[in-house]
């Protein structure tokens, strides 16, 4: 049986802008070198910060660890805006604790490179990666991907009663039915939220009557699937894909729906810090996260998309090709951001 209702027609992906006034040029690519591993190992450490799923990211962390034995990866796991403001305070106090820091909200990113907090670096094999998925200037690119969708629990809905669209959320039926995850604390949501808002036919209007729905409020995007799959609510807004297609491998009762306006793209970017305290294991473990081996990984275990074309899509899962998405210009979300906290909060509670 498939997983999916139903593919579309894909829509063009934009997510970087061209070079930036008052950069240099990218460095060159840098490969993995036994000196780069022997210096890595000195330091013995690498601390990365990120917004995915914990239990993908340690599965990264351990592969890493496997391939490089001796190096440690701490992993420190949040949602993408409380690593942002965990950041901002740290560098602000002038404290210096991530190495590597990869988020689903692609705009931090764009604001740390703004503030000078990331230093250009580019791993050998970013050099698969479709050009407007990378920092022009080399100082991050987009290490994963995956998609805000609607979903549904099978054993309280059946397939002609669910919802295949954001306007039949809107029916009164679904009123104290959905769960949804909040943009103040999920990058992966931040930036739905922002394509939603410039979505034809949708934008704030549609959230305004959403607010009145009687949600159920989460924090982050991992966080409906798992409501659902308990069935705490019987549909979710915006889950983000990759939980959902986890928690169905494993047998849980949800069905994703792609709706037919359209389904937010969510790019995750990841950068290592100038002040990087292990600045050598930053650069080999963000080597790793942008090889195959890894990317394959990311989409394998963890079901993220990933952008490199040599990494072989899970069987049964809908190609991104076939999906009709909406998607974000970070340097224009980034500009977006108060405005889309302030308003929510107006539509949807704190």
């Amino acid at each position: 049986m498939p997983r999916f209702l139903r593919p579309f027609v894909v829509v063009p992906v934009l997510f970087l802008a061209s070079l930036s006034p008052g950069y240099a040029a990218a460095p060159a690519p840098s490969p993995t070198t036994p000196a780069l591993v022997a210096a890595a190992t000195k330091e013995g450490t690498v601390i990365f910060y990120t917004s995915m799923d914990l239990q993908v990211a340690e599965s990264l962390a351990k592969a890493f660890q496997d391939k490089y034995p001796g190096v440690t990866v701490q992993v420190e796991r949040s949602g993408a805006e409380r690593i942002y403001q965990r950041i901002t305070q740290e560098y602000d106090s002038n404290i210096h604790n991530v190495d590597v820091v990869d988020s689903s909200d692609a705009a931090n990113l764009v604001d740390y490179k703004h503030r000078g907090w990331l230093i250009p670096y580019v791993p050998a094999d970013l050099a698969k990666w479709p050009a407007n998925q990378k920092d022009p200037d080399g100082y991050f690119a987009a290490n994963r991907a995956t998609l805000s969708v609607i979903g549904y629990n099978t054993k309280l809905i059946q397939p002609g009663d669910a919802p295949k669209s954001y306007a039949d959320l809107l029916d009164p039926k679904w009123k104290g039915k959905i769960v949804k995850a909040h943009p103040s604390y999920s990058g992966n949501i931040m930036t739905a939220t922002y394509e939603l808002t410039k979505a034809p036919g949708l934008g704030w209007p549609y959230l305004q009557k959403l607010g009145q729905q009687q949600i159920m409020q989460v924090q982050s995007s991992t966080e409906p699937p798992k409501k659902l799959a308990l069935g705490e609510r019987p549909v979710m807004f915006d889950g983000n894909e990759y939980n959902a297609l986890m928690l169905i491998d494993a047998g849980a009762p949800i069905k994703i729906v792609y709706p037919v306006e359209g389904t937010p793209l969510i790019t995750g970017a990841a950068g290592v810090m100038k002040d990087a305290p292990h600045p050598n294991a930053a650069r080999l473990f963000i080597n790793y996260l942008f090889s195959t081996e890894a990317q394959q990984l990311l989409v394998t275990t963890g079901e993220l998309r990933s952008f490199n074309p040599g990494v072989k899509e899970p069987a049964g899962r809908v190609p991104l090709s076939k999906i009709k998405v909406f998607t974000a210009d970070p340097t224009e979300q980034e500009k977006a951001v108060d405005e889309i906290k302030q308003k929510y909060a107006e539509y949807f509670g704190t």
